[in-house]
């Protein structure tokens, strides 16, 4: 095992400096549509263009990989996103911005399928779980550590999206220097959503609604920050911290999936994170203290709820269909975060900044409804679960090998 790690030690940074860079830009977009004063809803819709570009290179991107293979392919996605990124500040017009947001979104699903890929090829049956875990800890650490360059220069000027593309134009030296094999993409087998919600309509659901929270975070969550009055770095904790959150709590909600019914684990999480969510709204800027505990808890706890629908919908299909189930649901996790953004930016138009966490309550609450007076399937007991592992959309585009509940994959070297 320490071998292979040390042999993905040149790819783990190139991970590392890509997801930093993209995270950074994100917080660092919402912050600066928020200071340029443009209305709740036009942010929303600008920073939705991500999610739309980034679902479309998810189906795509993986056909431009096939076709130039993997380098190649990196190369171009990296070039094309650092052009974008320098062109925001040229000109703050909402149109381009949202064009570039897709187009942002588009090649980062492709720099992310090439990285992931290379990842889990390294995995076997002996060492996949813990390349897993690993995998997940430098994701959401690397988000974090974006988070904190907000505070590095005014994000009004030019210096803060050069300090971005700094960090994609580094993430391309390990793979592009690299004298190894590229891995195979391979096209799976499909699933449709229609058949994912007649097979498991919790986990279809659980994977739209945390798309919806999730991004309505990412997006707004800065606008909020900005909109309450907190200092550059104030913001910087107020979104890293809940990143940080998320992965902290992910472990004790494992164990409690792995130990009890996962659909009232689901159940229970959405009724304590919208109860957090309602406090968060409630609170604002009267303690950061209070604010950063409460938004921390919500969002650790609905970044949990993606995995728990992942984890009651594998439990309901057979092995081979394992791969296609996790697909669509990742479709379905894309589509709600691209209505999440536009959702809370309109009640944060009629709310004030409160609206964000009153929205996501909103969309807990249909959730919960959902689940305790919607359509009841059967449900495996807690002795036929599946062991549970934590996973995020994001991080999920191509690491099937690294899935610990696809034996089917054999180690290839590279």
């Amino acid at each position: 095992m320490r071998q292979t790690i040390i042999s993905l030690t040149s790819l783990i940074l190139s991970i590392i400096l890509l997801i930093a860079g993209n995270a950074f830009l994100m917080t660092l977009l919402g912050l600066r549509l928020s200071i340029e004063d443009f209305s709740a809803s036009v942010i929303g819709w600008i920073l939705a263009f991500y999610s739309i570009g980034f679902v479309a290179g998810t189906l795509y991107a993986g056909r431009i990989i096939e076709k130039v293979g993997h380098i190649r392919a990196f190369a171009v996605f990296a070039a094309v996103l650092s052009a974008s990124i320098l062109i925001y500040p040229m000109a703050v017009q909402a149109e381009l911005w949202g064009g570039l947001r897709a187009v942002g979104g588009f090649v980062m699903a492709g720099l992310m399928i090439v990285m992931e890929s290379w990842f889990s090829s390294k995995a076997d049956n002996r060492n996949r779980a813990s390349l897993f875990a690993i995998y997940q800890v430098i994701f959401f650490l690397s988000t974090a550590g974006g988070q904190v360059l907000i505070r590095v220069a005014d994000p009004a000027g030019f210096i803060p999206f050069s300090l971005a593309t700094i960090l994609v134009v580094l993430a391309l030296t390990p793979l592009t220097m690299t004298r190894r094999e590229s891995p195979s993409v391979s096209q799976g087998e499909r699933l449709s959503l229609r058949k994912l919600y007649n097979k498991s309509p919790t986990g279809t659901l659980g994977a739209l609604i945390a798309g919806l929270l999730i991004s309505a975070f990412y997006a707004m969550g800065p606008v909020y920050a900005n909109q309450i009055g907190l200092n550059l770095g104030q913001l910087s904790n107020f979104m890293a911290s809940a990143i940080v959150a998320a992965m902290l709590i992910a472990w004790p909600i494992g164990q409690l999936c792995d130990r009890f019914d996962r659909y009232r684990v689901m159940l229970v999480a959405a009724i304590v994170a919208a109860v957090c969510s309602l406090a968060a709204a409630a609170i604002g800027n009267i303690s950061m203290v209070a604010l950063v505990l409460f938004v921390g808890l919500y969002m650790g706890i609905s970044a949990a709820i993606y995995p728990i629908a992942v984890a009651i919908t594998n439990d309901l299909m057979e092995t081979h269909q394992i791969t296609a189930a996790s697909t669509a649901l990742l479709l379905s996790y894309g589509i709600g975060s691209i209505i999440g953004p536009l959702i809370s930016s309109l009640f944060m138009d009629f709310l004030g900044p409160r609206g964000l966490f009153v929205s996501n309550a909103l969309m807990l609450g249909g959730l919960i409804l959902f689940m305790v007076a919607g359509p009841k399937r059967q449900h495996p007991t807690v002795e036929q679960q599946e062991q549970y592992y934590t996973v995020t959309p994001e991080a999920g585009l191509g690491v099937e090998e690294l899935d610990p509940r696809n034996t089917e994959f054999e180690s290839r070297d590279i």
